[in-house]
């Protein structure tokens, strides 16, 4: 069975992604079994890891740590054993370095890097919320099978910038570029929400229940 460990900390749509998940393993003919969880233990028997996040990144910084042993345990998984790991919105956003939301707050530090404040093109609004244009930078397996143009759904205010430009997967223009998908190794991260993003979301959350990162 391939389980998947849907981490709960109290700043995710958890249902929202359970569902869509759930969705694209029936349509990729694939089963899995979904926990929904906090638990150390849970996060070390599961084949794979998805990290959402909605809100703002200090907060959801600090309930990622309020909760016992859950670092620790996604680090083990992810660090150390290279478990496939997903990150969506905010989710992605805790992989850098620091995040500049509400002041300065350390994230994860997966992948060097910092969160700041979009800058969009004249006449444009904040927050960017709404479909836009997947500009795919390189090949990758969770961007397999996408399409020509593909659209996602975003809603953010702030956006990842990697340190290395070689970490950034797949870039969106808001009158001006950022980055919309990370990946390094087994990590990967989208600032869209492939749970909102219909075929394209679908399409991505199914590669990713496939994917064995080399």
């Amino acid at each position: 069975m391939n389980s998947v460990a849907l981490i709960d900390y109290g700043s995710g749509n958890v249902h929202s992604a359970a569902g869509a998940l759930n969705e694209a393993a029936r349509r990729a003919g694939l089963a899995i079994d979904i926990a929904i969880t906090d638990d150390p233990a849970a996060i070390a028997a599961a084949a794979r890891i998805l990290l959402p996040g909605v809100g703002h990144y200090a907060d959801c910084a600090a309930n990622l740590r309020a909760r016992p042993g859950l670092v620790a345990a996604l680090e083990s998984a992810v660090l150390t054993r290279k478990i496939p790991f997903l990150g969506i919105c905010v989710g992605m956003q805790l992989l850098a370095d620091t995040g500049l939301e509400d002041g300065e707050t350390p994230g994860l530090g997966w992948i060097p890097g910092i969160v700041d404040h979009i800058a969009p093109g004249p006449g444009l609004r904040v927050p960017h919320v709404g479909w836009n244009i997947l500009a795919l930078a390189r090949p990758h397996a969770l961007l397999a099978g996408l399409g020509p143009d593909p659209h996602a759904y975003f809603t953010h205010s702030y956006a990842f910038t990697p340190q290395d430009p070689a970490d950034i997967a797949a870039t969106t223009d808001y009158g001006a570029p950022f980055t919309s998908a990370v990946a390094r190794g087994n990590i990967f991260g989208t600032q869209f929400h492939p749970e909102m993003s219909q075929r394209v979301g679908l399409q991505l959350l199914a590669n990713f229940l496939q994917w064995t990162p080399e």
